[in-house]
């Protein structure tokens, strides 16, 4: 085994890993990695391994256990929040920090609402979205900001469109949604939950028009009282604004900055927007936005020729995973004919692969879709290696993308 590597460390290029990952991607598939207090964890690197484990019941994402693994202080500190604060943190968590059979029984609500039928169905929604803050970028002129004017605004407002919040309470709603964590947490997921009871009450949502009508007329099927209706909905759409809108929106701002550090790519995408669908796989397999997916051992888990001890916390390290030269043929380039573009583990597998994929997948092919038709001057304002990236943590993000057309 190498000594242990910091872990997390920073990106110095958007879509590439951390370079002092180096020795983990040496020691594929598993090696031993140092937190930000001390302690001592594992790197999962390699494909093969990652889908294994990832579907073995003896890793845990149970974010109550006491050997939960956490990554840098801020997480930590979450520990000693109050009550009101844990309360709202175990709802953002309740899909995706939890075990079956507990978690089976959520997910299946959420799958059964993210149908292909609906979001195809809610696709118009999105363009109009893409294209008005599209307008506003061009409308105030050279250069811009694409993470501000148009990655952030859109991956967050889709979201509220096909979620089904009115427009004019989108504000509203966002600035209810940020506060979520602050010392008023407890009050400000009441008055959300007053919110959606007056919203169901007043506009009756039809499962065909948003997500919200869905997850009602579920909700409803299931026979839960109408009084828990709203808090059950909260529960889901936090779930889905929290994991979704950050993913979405980094993986859009950094996958059109490896688009414009490949020109060539670009070009071949903009001579056929058939190949968008794959280039959107192919993108969220290269950017690997969410870079350090945690999990405890919950058992000794023998793989690899060592073991995994219980209470062990395990980072699936996604930008070498998907990155593996086992499994993938030039897995540095930019490749919109893979023969399965698919296969990543850019959303992780298993039982807790993300459930609203089809959703992302959407708001990515339309945002790619509208900068590339209406945008086909679209280059970076400023040199390559002025972009600033975000301090890398295991989440992944640009500071700004400065853009000219």
């Amino acid at each position: 085994m190498t000594d242990a590597v910091a872990f997390p460390q920073d990106r110095t290029c958007p879509y590439r890993p951390a370079p002092g990952y180096r020795p983990l991607a040496e020691q594929r598939p598993l090696s031993r990695i140092t937190l930000y207090d001390g302690r001592e964890a594992w790197a999962v690197t390699g494909y093969a391994l990652t889908r294994l484990l990832l579907a073995d019941p003896r890793i845990s994402s149970d974010h109550t256990n006491p050997a939960w693994p956490v990554a840098n202080a801020a997480a930590a500190a979450a520990r000693e929040f109050g009550a009101d604060q844990k309360k709202v943190i175990s709802l953002l968590t309740a899909l995706v920090g939890v075990d079956d059979p507990e978690h089976r029984v959520r997910r299946e609500l959420a799958e059964a609402c993210f149908t292909p039928g609906l979001v195809d169905a809610l696709r118009p929604k999105i363009r109009e979205v893409a294209d008005r803050h599209l307008d506003a970028m061009v409308s105030r002129g050279a250069p811009a900001d694409l993470v501000q004017a148009f990655a952030s605004p859109v991956a967050l407002v889709a979201l509220y469109e096909t979620l089904g919040i009115p427009r004019e309470d989108q504000e509203y709603f966002k600035q209810k949604t940020q506060q979520l964590f602050g010392p008023q947490a407890r009050a400000i997921h009441e008055e959300l939950v007053t919110y959606l009871a007056e919203l169901i009450g007043k506009r009756p949502q039809q499962p065909g028009e948003s997500l919200l009508g869905a997850l009602v007329t579920l909700v409803a099927e299931r026979g839960t009282p109408a009084d828990a209706v709203p808090a059950e909905i909260l529960q889901m759409l936090l779930i889905m604004l929290v994991s979704g809108h950050h993913t979405t929106s980094s993986s859009i701002a950094i996958g059109a900055s490896a688009l414009l550090h490949h020109p060539e790519r670009l070009a071949g995408l903009r001579a056929d927007p058939s190949l968008v669908p794959a280039a959107v796989d192919e993108l969220t397999r290269l950017v690997s936005v969410t870079d350090g997916v945690q999990r405890v051992a919950a058992e000794d888990i023998e793989v690899a020729g060592t073991t995994i001890a219980k209470g062990d916390g395990v980072f699936f390290v996604l930008s070498l995973i998907n990155r593996d030269p086992e499994h993938y043929a030039r897995p540095e380039d930019l490749d919109w004919d893979r023969p399965a573009p698919d296969d990543h583990v850019g959303y992780g597998f298993g039982p807790h692969r993300c459930v609203g994929v089809d959703l992302a997948r959407a708001i990515m092919e339309i945002a790619f879709r509208t900068l590339l038709e209406r945008l086909p001057g679209l280059r970076l304002a400023v040199a390559a290696d002025e972009i600033p990236v975000q301090p890398g943590e295991s989440f992944q993000g640009l500071v700004e993308l400065p853009v000219a057309w």
